[in-house]
């Protein structure tokens, strides 16, 4: 029996989740060349359990079997067992979630699978109650020891149908796309809407960003008005919502109900970061001020949760305190007695339906967003500016005191990737909303990637704060998402900046990727690169989660990069990328959206506005307050290096060029014809 003092091997690492369970009496290792040699010396399975720092029911199968002492003493007899930080390690995740959702035809975390000696998987599954998984152990330990021939034999069917799952054709024609039918792959998406709460007709609910990326594109390219609508009620909703923490700012991962009301708590930048990109466009588009709002709402969450002092972002907030999955944001009628005045109390029992619609469970209530406030105002006989003032004092209120109690934990990893995405998102924010804010978070995030997370053109995967300062993370090679988001970051600080060694890192970063990705006649990239370890099967990302496949944002990189730099090589690759994936957008767009908006680009006309001159930023500046999908932008300056900008500099006097598919109208030399050019 190990005792609280007696930690084992993962005491070592510097991943927040690998150190949660440093002192279970699982004799647990790291992944790591060593551990996997321990398995094949002792001739013992291997368990393999994946998950991350803030996953709530990763925290419940610990404490029910991992610091349990009989599920202890089980497993380290009979396996050496092994701990995975997803986040560290999505390759193999990535891996074994493959192999457990062929086994039991659903993933999650956490991910628990059991391995031959050689990495291959045999059984697998998400969450075990503590006696399943004693009989689980106990029973494939005994076939491995009487019956090993059936534990391969299952191995090598398995690993078979893994590698199955990715069988595209590596030899791509050089081919222009065929059409896309949009209204017909629109129609057929919009049977799972949900008309009356946004996003699709199931539970739970899933922001999914890119889907709606994918909408707002298709509503201004294709003047579709049902899917500009369906863009807006999800937004409303979920604006409304308990998935939106309506004091502090900040989504939380997803909706346990079909109204957006119950959320599981956990913060993670990646969908904050992609939100605030989401709600800037759609502000851009709608002038909805409760977009904007939202965009400031999720800025003051993320630069006071979760900003580091290397000015990156850290991953993520945990959905528990002190063991209580919400009990950091939920509420009960007397501590709202408690806190706030009776007239108070009174206007935020309606706002914040602290009241049946609002109630969650055990007595306790999540913080909502009324539709209708002006109802309520009037009610009360109150002006616009006393109610909204009365809210803000209200929240200040529920704010302190909520920052009273035990705090959700901190995973302290800086991901190359979402910090990536969190860039774009600062970018698009300044755009839509010409906040000083944004441009200078953009502008220091930028400073910090290159700083801390690119070095001799390769992407580091993430570091973590310690007490010695930031350290690199117990994997450090980046994977294919890093090396896309933070392409497509640099892309879109570029288009707000306009200092051209953002597009040149860019480019270079891209470069990379060519070299240390392809896969071997193809167009398509590795999720590894060439250096990586070797596992049992090199993956490819080709779907869309809840964030995009690194596949697609690598086509749109391309994309946007050969418009840039007229390379051709890189267009006819993106190209080709959507050849092999035309099937899939066709059969599954929610799954493919990013690709599909690569694919929607393509198809419309391509338009470019190069501005030079004293006023020149002023001038774009403007045009971008409102969102044009396919438009990308330049400043022509003395020395620039972009063919796009070539012979169009001009010193004296600010003038824009606007071209359409490689053909360009007269240069406009008035700030006001431009502006209505572009309403």
């Amino acid at each position: 029996m190990s005792l609280p003092n007696e930690p084992n091997a993962l005491i070592h690492c510097r991943s927040p989740y690998l150190l949660q369970h440093a002192y279970n009496p699982v004799h647990w290792l790291p992944w790591t060349n060593d551990s996997l040699q321990k398995a094949r010396e002792e001739n013992k399975l291997i368990i393999v359990s994946i998950g991350y720092s803030t996953c709530h029911w990763c925290h419940v199968m610990e404490h029910e079997s991992f610091e349990d002492d009989e599920i202890a003493t089980v497993m380290n007899k009979n396996y050496v067992s092994i701990k995975v930080d997803r986040e560290e390690r999505p390759d193999i995740d990535k891996i074994y979630m493959d192999a457990v959702q062929l086994m039991t035809g659903r993933g999650g975390w956490p991910l628990n699978c059991i391995l031959l000696p050689d990495g291959r998987p045999i059984y697998g599954g998400t969450y075990f109650q503590k006696e399943q998984w004693r009989n689980i152990l106990v029973h494939i330990a005994n076939l491995y020891r009487t019956d090993p021939e059936k534990c391969y034999s299952y191995a090598t069917e398995l690993t078979e149908g893994i590698n199955k799952m990715e069988s595209f054709r590596k030899d791509a024609p050089v081919s222009v796309l065929n059409p896309f039918d949009w209204q017909q792959l629109f129609s057929n998406w919009s049977v799972n809407f949900d008309t009356e709460d946004g996003g699709n007709n199931r539970s739970p609910k899933f922001p999914m960003p890119s889907n709606y990326d994918w909408m707002l594109d298709f509503y201004l390219l294709n003047k579709h008005p049902y899917a500009g609508a369906h863009v807006q009620l999800t937004l409303n909703k979920m604006l409304h919502g308990g998935i939106y923490d309506q004091l502090g700012g900040g989504f939380c991962r997803y909706s346990t109900d079909m109204q957006w009301k119950a959320p599981h708590f956990e913060k993670m930048l990646y969908d904050n970061a992609q939100l605030i990109s989401l709600y800037s466009k759609a502000y851009s588009v709608f002038k909805n001020e409760n977009y904007k709002e939202i965009v400031h709402g999720i800025a003051i969450f993320l630069q006071a949760e979760l900003k580091s002092e290397s000015g990156l972002y850290y991953s993520a907030l945990d959905a528990d305190t002190e063991g209580v999955e919400g009990k950091f944001y939920t509420w009960t009628l007397e501590e709202l007695q408690h806190v706030l005045e009776e007239k108070d109390y009174i206007i935020a029992k309606e706002y914040f339906h602290f009241d049946k619609k609002g109630y969650w469970e055990d007595d306790v209530y999540i913080a909502l967003r009324n539709e209708n406030p002006e109802r309520i105002y009037q009610k009360y006989e109150l002006t616009t500016e006393e109610f909204y003032s009365a809210i803000t004092s209200i929240k200040n209120k529920l704010l302190s005191q909520r920052n009273k109690r035990a705090r959700p934990s901190l995973d302290n990893k800086q991901i190359a990737c979402w910090n990536g995405l969190l860039l774009k998102g600062f970018s698009e924010a300044y755009q839509a909303t010409q906040e000083k804010i944004f441009l200078d978070e953009a502008n220091q995030l930028a400073d910090s990637i290159i700083n801390y997370l690119i070095q001799d053109n390769k992407v580091i995967h993430s570091i973590v704060s310690t007490s010695k300062n930031n350290q690199p993370s117990n994997y450090n090679e980046g994977f294919l998402d890093d090396y896309a988001s933070i392409i497509e970051g640099l892309i879109a600080v570029y288009q707000i900046t306009f200092n051209e060694k953002y597009l040149i890192l860019a480019k270079q970063l891209c470069e990379t990727t060519i070299h240390n990705f392809s896969v071997e006649d193809s167009p398509l990239f590795y999720y590894t690169s060439d250096s990586a370890e070797k596992l049992i099967k090199r993956s490819m990302e080709l779907q869309d989660n809840v964030i995009p496949s690194s596949n697609a944002m690598m086509a749109m990189n391309l994309y946007i990069l050969s418009r840039y730099f007229n390379e051709v090589d890189y267009l006819n690759r993106s190209q080709q990328m959507l050849v092999l994936l035309q099937k899939e957008i066709n059969n599954a767009i929610p799954w493919y959206s990013k690709w599909a908006q690569v694919a929607l680009l393509m198809e419309n006309s391509k338009e470019e506005l190069v501005i030079s001159g004293p006023d020149a930023k002023e001038w774009a500046h403007q045009i971008q307050k409102n969102y044009h999908p396919n438009l990308i932008f330049s400043i022509a300056q003395q020395d620039s290096i972009l063919p796009l900008n070539k012979n169009r500099f001009s010193q004296d006097k600010t003038i824009a060029y606007h071209c359409i598919d490689n053909a360009c109208s007269l240069p406009i030399n008035d700030s006001q014809a431009l502006s209505l050019l572009f309403n």
